[in-house]
């Protein structure tokens, strides 16, 4: 197979929902606003720097999910879906995904945002293949431990080399598509490196690399 391989966050859609997840527990007054919504925010500049911690951020995510109700966890991510989610799908995105499709190649999402945010969204793209950090669950509870290599940086090559061995898989030939310099590691193993609207450091290496860059807003 031809594996098109995508980011999420600022990729397939134009924002980034582990952020816009954050800023919606507090707006549902889900969590406290002051001291969540500024580790929130401390955490995407983190991010965008590519120094995050990614445990600690994940541990951050599994206390704002238990902040809810379990019982109404669904849906509030289904409140979350409607009215943040839907107003940053990108058409061109869907456009891409589709010519991918009609190509006939496998198409994956590999993110660093946790699969609880992730799966809806990428289920809503049409996706079935998602790599992502699994958060560790005990009954209702989010322990703040993650299942196996979260998918960030360096962590998104190893995750996505275990799936093609259990896969039987090569990746060979793979297209990566990602807005961020913290996929580096991923971009520069596959065949095919795409730059989507990318951000300052990833749009430099670009130029230097002749790597192509396009825009799906």
């Amino acid at each position: 197979m031809t594996l098109a391989l995508f980011d999420l966050d600022n990729t397939l859609i134009c924002d980034d929902s582990d952020n816009l997840w954050g800023e919606f527990l507090v707006e549902e007054g889900l969590v406290d606003a002051a001291e969540y919504g500024a580790k929130n925010e401390k955490f995407y500049q983190d991010y965008k720097r590519g120094e995050l911690d990614i445990y600690s951020y994940l541990q951050f995510v599994a206390s704002g999910i238990n902040s809810i109700e379990a019982s109404k966890r669904e849906s509030i991510r289904s409140k979350f879906m409607e009215e943040k989610i839907k107003k940053v799908m990108l058409p061109k995105a869907a456009a891409l995904l589709d010519e991918h499709r009609s190509q006939g190649h496998t198409i994956m999402v590999i993110t660093a945002t946790s699969s609880y945010i992730t799966r809806p969204i990428v289920k809503l793209l049409g996706v079935e293949l998602l790599l992502a950090p699994e958060l560790e669950q005990e009954g209702d509870y989010f322990t703040g431990r993650v299942i196996s290599t979260p998918t960030f940086q360096q962590g998104k090559v190893e995750r996505l080399e275990t799936w093609l061995a259990q896969n039987n898989e090569s990746i060979s030939g793979a297209y990566f598509y990602s807005d961020s310099h913290n996929d580096l590691p991923l971009l520069k193993v596959v065949d095919k490196p795409v730059a989507v609207d990318p951000d300052e450091k990833l749009k430099k290496y670009c130029v230097e690399n002749n790597i192509p860059v396009i825009s799906l807003r």
